[in-house]
């Protein structure tokens, strides 16, 4: 069964962000990982509003908790911690 890694995230740090991006594409497409949405337009309907979203499918929970633990997904959180606000959830889909 699939799982959808949903985040939504405030940039601080647009160099430092962009480093985290680059290597974190890779870590994603290393586990299986296909971005559904990357930023892009949306609509706060409830909650908080963070300009940036994301959204990527894996083909397990397993496969998602997986890549975030990797040596090169914990290598492209390193540039992400203080250079922004990020919540992160992993959803199995049905």
């Amino acid at each position: 069964m699939g799982a959808l890694w949903i985040a939504h995230v405030t940039v601080s740090d647009e160099e430092a962000y962009g480093k985290y991006a680059a290597i974190a594409t890779e870590a994603i497409a290393a586990h299986g990982g296909v971005f559904l949405a990357r930023g892009g337009r949306y609509h706060v309907l409830e909650g908080r509003d963070r300009p940036r979203n994301v959204v990527a499918r894996f083909p397990s929970l397993e496969a998602a908790v997986e890549c975030y633990n990797s040596p090169r997904y914990q290598e492209a959180l390193s540039f992400a911690k203080g250079a922004s606000e990020r919540d992160l959830v992993v959803v199995e889909e049905v």
